[in-house]
This record gives structure tokens, sequence and C-alpha cells, in this order.
């Protein structure tokens, strides 16, 4: 992902959604995190992910998954997060981390297909533009080896 891209991708968040989009690129630039999108010829990015490696844990963990909602539903986040697991285990981490939002059975359908496991449940919350989201997610892990 570039800077550039960005600026298109109003689909997947508002504007402070945008705007840690542009601090996760810092990271990306220090090695600490890594921002992967999927874009068709059209060389407009229609999905996004991120990977952190600065994780207590020791994993490669996959957050931001998004997919443009026009086009889901067709094999992207497949393919996102089949990129980010080959991009995790390149940097020798053996783990791939995520957490689901409890009321996205879709995408929770999804990781359970591609082999995460739901370990446990945690509260989580960040920052939008109509202030605190608060939610409850399962995280779930999968081995890389």
């Amino acid at each position: 992902m570039t800077r550039a891209d960005i600026a298109t991708m109003a689909w997947s968040g508002g504007k402070s959604h945008l705007s840690n989009m542009h601090m996760q690129l810092s990271r990306a630039a220090e090695g600490k995190a890594e921002y992967l999108v999927a874009c068709p010829p059209s060389d407009l990015p229609v999905g996004k992910c991120g990977i952190d490696y600065q994780t207590d844990d020791g994993t490669g963990m996959i957050w931001q998954v998004a997919v443009h909602p026009a086009l889901q539903a067709l094999g992207i986040g497949t393919a996102l997060i089949a990129h980010a697991e080959q991009r995790i285990r390149a940097r020798g981490v053996e783990t791939a981390r995520l957490s689901v939002e409890n009321d996205n059975p879709r995408a929770r359908k999804l990781y359970d297909r591609l082999g995460y496991v739901a370990r446990y449940e945690t509260a989580d919350s960040w920052m939008t533009d109509e202030g605190c989201y608060e939610t409850v997610c399962t995280v779930m892990f999968k081995p890389l080896r």
C-alpha cells in the first residue's frame, strides 16, 4: 500500500480510519508492520489488510481486513489472507492471529474455512469519526508451519 492508495479507499472507513492507515504505513516503513492491498488491472485498491509483527505473543497479527462492499464474496479476502500468511512465514513467524467481531458471521465463516481456530473472546474498542466504538471479538490463531 502507498499513501496515494489511501485517498481512493474511503469505502474502507471514515476520516479517522484513513488517518490510522497513514500511521500504520509509517510503522510499515519501520519494519514493524506491513500493509497489503488487492488491486485489479484498474490499479485501484479493492481490498486491504495489515500485518502487525510487534505482538506480545510473537505472532503475525492480521488486522483491518476489508474488501470493497460491491466486490465481497469473490475471493478477494481469501487471496489477501493467503498473501498475508505468506508474508508472515517469510518473516520466520510460525503463527498468524486475527480478531473477528462476534457480530460479523460472514468474516467468521471465512476465517473458519481458512483454518483459523478460536481461542478466546475479548472486548475491543477503537476511535471512529463518531467516537469510541466498542465491540466483542473472537481471537483466532492458525499455525503456518
